[in-house]
């Protein structure tokens, strides 16, 4: 069979297995793991023979006309290269390793099927972004994604935080989509093609008439999709629906489709130094403020939410620097460990009974009730502050020194502005980062107070994925000698200015971090004061959680304020991270309050003017009717009696005006 052939088998695979699961899923419910597991297994075997066909050599490319326009045409098109050869084989891991990992998470979750379906829709929907070489048809897989994780993160909607979540990450992405497809025509425009190597082929002979409108259009759509600044605000909230899923839409599929969208055009941005200008900034926003709200956040998978976001911000700016090979570098080995983190937290969750790293902190020994989690999670969070010789490590260099090649003038790929905007704020995230891995590592396993609560042992389809996914968190930016064959020739070894600056401010976070750690820990509070007073900066503790587990903690627990790193490190900015600086108050403001206004506004015109006007004209016939019905009163006499009236009435009328002649 040829490569192309085989490349077509990875998207529609795990779509074939989603139809398959919706169609099976109530008359044969024995299919339905099966059908979730196997196709996306199919599909990572596939692309890895793909990328191993590929080799990081020429690109494979192929397209057949899909539909005629009388226009632009619309192209089946295939282009894989060497990162999105790469791509793929991570988006098949994860999409395997979280399908694994659901059926013991959601074993008896009524809706199980429906979601394992939709999981396998995701997952075809990426792979088509990743391996499409037509924008119309990327933009297919693009818009599948939005619905897809419109569904998934509404999973519980029974409860009201999902709907509202579900609901928000679908209007915010869209809002990005709008200016995102009005970017893509008038790239087709300019191009006469929606093909990518056509529209890159224009780029490079200079045949782009409008660079700057339209990468500003296309950003939006990315930081959108992707979760950066100002259009992120959905990203922690999507948290609300089940573990697994925020696994997938944080490590490979959704979030990831905006940097793979602009590494795959990155010239397109290059041709307008403003748009890269524009594109360091927003990177550099999104990574400090993000890391610093992850740094306050109780909830521990609010705090990997606000992690993914911080490091999106890397690859951005990685890509603000002109160097996709270390923006494609993080991506891959980022997805490796946040989707072990992700479900790291899975088990936590199932274990301890809770979101909340405030309780988490009051449970004595909960490393010892999940030591696979434990491991694992401590290898993820040691490659999310990389430190070296993990994964995060190799790959935050490679961005960090891109930036500093541009900063000092090394290379012309990007504005010498935007390099040191990339470096500083990628530096300051280093040492945030580092702080609020080591607080979330000290409040979920080291916690001190009355033993954990004790639910048996976890599924072994949840702990083994764990140990799947350990492996390339440690291991995989071991590989950079090797991968440069694969990213246009880029040398990713790390540069050792940035190397030693960023792994030295990532041990002084850390051990900060620790010590402000070791300070508050002593502090008791009664647990029922807690629960019954707000904190002293505003902030509500979850009374609900706290309640929950007051007759298993009773008195000797610990409060989360006093015993919180993050509150004394971020001081009086606490209250304000700990909300995410109040951006949705913001827009509340800005946009949902006047939209609500107007939709009153239009209900009060269309109840009160509209209605009563339609309300009017059927009422005046009717009333007309019931005059003229009450003359019709059936009795002889009385006709008679209005005719010789009526005739007297014309006979003087006639006297009158034979008189006045």
């Amino acid at each position: 069979m040829t490569t192309t052939s085989l490349a077509v088998l990875v998207p529609l695979l795990p779509f074939l297995g989603a139809v398959a699961g919706l169609l099976l899923g109530r008359t044969a419910p024995g299919f339905v793991r099966p059908l979730a597991v196997l196709p996306p297994l199919a599909s990572l075997v596939i692309a890895v023979l793909v990328a191993v066909r590929q080799g990081g050599d020429q690109a494979i490319s192929a397209a057949t006309e899909l539909t005629p326009t009388g226009s632009v045409p619309i192209e089946l098109a295939l282009y894989i290269d060497g990162f999105a050869a790469l791509v793929a084989v991570l988006v098949g891991v994860v999409a395997t390793c979280v399908q694994i990992y659901s059926t013991g998470y959601l074993r008896d979750d009524p809706r199980y099927p429906s979601y394992a379906a939709l999981v396998s829709l995701f997952t075809s929907a990426m792979l088509l972004v990743v391996y499409s070489g037509d924008l119309i048809v990327l933009l297919v897989g693009w818009e599948v994604m939005g619905i897809c994780s419109y569904f998934l993160v509404g999973h519980y909607w029974e409860t009201p935080e999902a709907r509202a979540a579900s609901l928000k990450a679908f209007l915010v992405t869209k809002l990005g989509d709008v200016p995102f497809l009005i970017g893509l025509f008038a790239l087709a425009t300019d191009a006469g093609s929606f093909r990518i190597t056509t529209v890159l082929g224009t780029v490079a002979s200079g045949g782009l008439h409008h660079p700057t409108l339209i990468a500003l259009l296309l950003l939006a759509g990315v930081a959108g999709k992707s979760a950066q600044f100002p259009l992120h605000t959905w990203l922690p909230d999507a948290m609300a629906g089940p573990t697994p899923v925020s696994a997938l839409i944080h490590a490979a599929t959704m979030v990831a489709a905006g940097v793979y969208f602009v590494a795959r055009l990155l010239p397109v941005f290059q041709a307008s130094s403003a748009a890269m200008t524009v594109l360091a900034v927003m990177a550099a926003v999104t990574m400090a403020g993000s890391a610093l709200a992850a740094l306050a956040q109780d909830d521990i998978k609010r705090v990997l939410a606000y992690s993914t976001i911080g490091q999106l911000g890397y690859m951005t700016g990685a890509l603000a620097v002109g160097d996709r090979g270390a923006a494609v570098f993080h991506l891959l080995a980022h997805g490796a460990f946040k989707a072990l983190l992700f479900l790291a937290a899975g088990v936590i969750i199932h274990a301890s009974g809770t979101n909340s790293l405030a309780v988490m902190s009051r449970m004595k020994d909960l490393r010892s009730r999940v030591p696979d989690a434990y491991w694992t999670m401590t290898v993820a969070l040691l490659a999310l502050a990389a430190i070296p010789p993990f994964s995060g490590f190799f790959s935050k260099e490679a961005v960090l020194g891109a930036a500093e090649h541009v900063a000092t003038g090394h290379t012309e790929h990007a504005p010498g502005a935007a390099g040191w905007i990339v470096l500083v704020a990628g530096l300051i995230t280093a040492v945030l980062t580092a702080a609020y891995a080591t607080r979330l590592w000290l409040l979920a396993f080291h916690g001190r107070g009355a033993e954990a609560p004790d639910h048996g042992r976890q599924p072994v389809t949840m702990t083994a994925v764990l140990w799947v996914l350990a492996v390339p968190s440690l291991a995989f930016g071991l590989l950079y000698g090797p991968l440069p064959d694969w990213f246009d020739g880029r040398d990713l070894t790390p540069v050792l200015t940035t190397s030693v600056l960023g792994t030295g401010l990532a041990l002084v976070g850390g051990l900060v971090t620790y010590g402000a750690w070791r300070q508050t820990s002593a502090a008791r509070v009664p647990l029922g004061a807690v629960a019954a007073h707000p904190d002293a900066d505003g902030g509500q503790v979850e009374a609900e959680a706290i309640a929950g587990h007051a007759a298993a903690f009773g008195d000797v627990a610990y409060a989360p304020d006093p015993a919180d790193p993050g509150r004394l490190l971020l001081g009086p900015l606490h209250r304000h991270a700990a909300v995410g600086f109040h951006l949705d108050a913001v827009y509340t403001v800005l946009f949902v309050r006047p939209v609500q206004a107007g939709a009153s506004l239009v209900r009060f015109l269309d109840r009160e003017v509209v209605d009563t006007y339609v309300r009017a004209a059927g009422d005046l016939p009717r009333w007309l009717g019931a005059a003229v019905r009450r003359a019709q009163t059936g009795n002889v006499q009385t006709y008679v009696s209005a005719l010789l009236a009526g005739t007297v009435v014309l006979v003087v009328a006639a006297l009158l005006v034979a008189t006045g002649a």
